[in-house]
């Protein structure tokens, strides 16, 4: 811990505390009144109208250096750079008036090969001890002063913008400008707005230097054979790949170099609805001291309700790595092995595991495909396709090609088996059929990372243009094949129809797609 100058904000004379030790950050952000301790000593704050990200408010500044490079649309909206440049004014001045400011020294990227400095500003004292379970440590003070950051993150949740005035949409705005290498993140508490702030960050400069970037979790066996999770909000990502018999490398965000694979990461940032020690012991084990905690419900002696949706289904915990018993410190594997696209398909067509060559690995990442549930979301009345561009389509700067591109490189490279794996619905959709069991499930990823499933005859399924294993071991037989366990067969095949033509269309808007990967893509004529 020590007293940083903040003159490279234009604040001569303004001083940071930088690099505290949670023991510190939790005492002046319960002194502030900016949380509560639990029971088992982290600091639950509340987050106030923004209890998760807030993609409308994001914006990527339009300039030289970005304009050729950026996938420019509705998701990575175009920011005026001089309007930057004043909010930026404004926004540091503000920082200026401030009793006290909170800076973190440090870094994103396990691998030193492709670590990016990074400093954090922070107005709270509680995201500024989420920052430092979330992003790298240097060692100590000495390292910490001698960062020269690359990427600077200015979040000031007290800055309100004037939608009028600044060209932001809401007073929250959260804008990256790579020309200058800054982030301002104002009007928002949610921690998760830096961690994918500097996640996009990652994936704009890494590919530019041949590194796949990656939206997934990865472990490693003790025989260092490494595994990629790939999938969307409950697909089972975070269950399935925190396996107490592999070492966790990280559970959200990675690279692929010609070194191996590397978490971007020093912590964890997992989801608490509903959590229970038996079903997830680690994760709940991991809410102690030094963890920071989002939008959970306290009882009159500390003990939190995870059940208690009271302020927003997304209620979270940011924790450093190391409070995961098998985690893999220094967060680095090698080169993968396996690959596991996770779907949950509410429709019940696709199969509980099909082999990909690469260039069907290529349409399903990019595709990233799973269904919402009936009652998930106000008017979601049926199942409905969702996909979300490689796994991650709000944090993917640059056009989807480029990632695939790299994608198919590395699995020609490293020779890695490739599997898509459906957690959802087997016997007919959502409300008819029922949910595949964990047990099934998790048999189908051990036997993948194992390589069990590498010699094994499959069937190549005509309309989804993928090949149907036909045994597993654990799994029984008649379960892989998802048409035979519908009583309704011609039910069947107009839903299964009716998906793959989901999927056709969904590619449509990648106009820059080589023909390969859209033809390892369903066969709807």
């Amino acid at each position: 811990m020590y007293d940083c100058d903040l003159s490279f904000l234009g604040l001569d004379g303004k001083k940071a505390l930088a690099n505290a030790k949670a023991s510190v950050l939790t005492e002046k952000a319960l002194s502030r009144g900016e949380g509560h301790l639990s029971d088992t000593g982290a600091i639950v704050v509340n987050t106030g109208k923004y209890t998760g990200r807030s993609p409308k408010d994001r914006f990527i500044v339009d300039d030289e250096v970005s304009h050729d490079k950026v996938a420019w649309g509705s998701i990575n909206m175009p920011f005026d750079e001089d309007k930057f440049e004043a909010l930026y004014k404004k926004m540091t001045a503000y920082v200026g008036t401030l009793d006290e400011v909170y800076v973190f020294n440090g870094y994103a990227g396990a691998d030193k090969d492709y670590q990016l400095p990074i400093r954090v500003v922070n107005q709270y004292a509680s995201q500024n001890l989420f920052v430092r379970n979330l992003f790298i440590d240097p060692e100590d003070d000495e390292e910490a002063k001698k960062i020269d950051p690359q990427f600077t993150v200015i979040a000031v949740p007290g800055f309100h913008c004037d939608p009028e005035v600044d060209g932001t949409n809401s007073e929250a705005a959260i804008i990256i400008s790579f020309k200058k290498r800054v982030v301002l993140i104002a009007g928002s508490r949610y921690c998760g707005e830096i961690k994918k702030s500097i996640f996009s960050v990652m994936n704009y400069l890494l590919p530019q230097k041949d590194v796949l970037t990656m939206h997934c979790s990865a472990n490693m066996d003790d025989d260092g054979r490494t595994a990629l999770f790939f999938g969307l909000s409950g697909t089972g990502k975070t269950t399935l790949s925190a396996n107490p018999e592999r070492g966790l490398i990280g559970d959200d965000e990675h690279g692929w170099s010609d070194n191996g694979i590397f978490n971007f990461e020093g912590g964890c940032f997992a989801k608490c609805i509903d959590l229970e020690e038996e079903s997830e012991p680690e994760i709940y084990r991991a809410i102690r001291f030094g963890t920071v905690v989002e939008n959970v419900v306290l009882d009159e002696n500390g003990k939190p309700d995870y059940s208690d949706d009271k302020y927003t289904q997304n209620t979270r915990a940011g924790y450093q790595l190391s409070y995961i018993p098998n985690a893999v410190i220094p967060s680095i594997g090698g080169h993968p092995n396996t690959i596991i696209f996770l779907t949950a398909d509410a429709f019940g067509v696709l199969p509980p595991v099909a082999k990909l060559n690469k260039y069907q690995a290529m349409f399903h990442f990019v595709s990233g495909y799973t269904s919402k549930l009936a009652g998930t979301e106000r008017g979601v009345t049926e199942p409905q396709t969702t996909f979300s561009t490689c796994f991650g389509e709000p944090f993917m700067p640059l056009p989807a090609s480029r990632y695939a591109e790299l994608l198919g490189e590395k699995i020609d490279q490293y020779h890695c088996n490739v599997y898509l794996v459906n957690t959802g619905w087997s016997g007919g959709p959502y409300g008819v059929g029922s949910r595949f069991k964990l047990k099934y499930t998790r048999a189908i990823v051990s036997a993948a990372t194992a390589g069990k499933l590498e010699d094994v005859p499959t069937v190549h399924d005509d309309l989804f243009n993928i090949e149907i294993p036909t045994s597993c071991p654990g799994v029984p037989s008649e379960l892989l094949m998802p048409k035979n366990t519908w009583e309704d067969k011609e039910a069947y095949d107009k839903t299964a129809k009716d998906l793959a033509a989901h999927f056709v269309d969904n590619f449509k808007k990648y106009d820059t797609m080589p023909q390969e990967i859209i033809d390892a893509g369903p066969n709807i004529k």
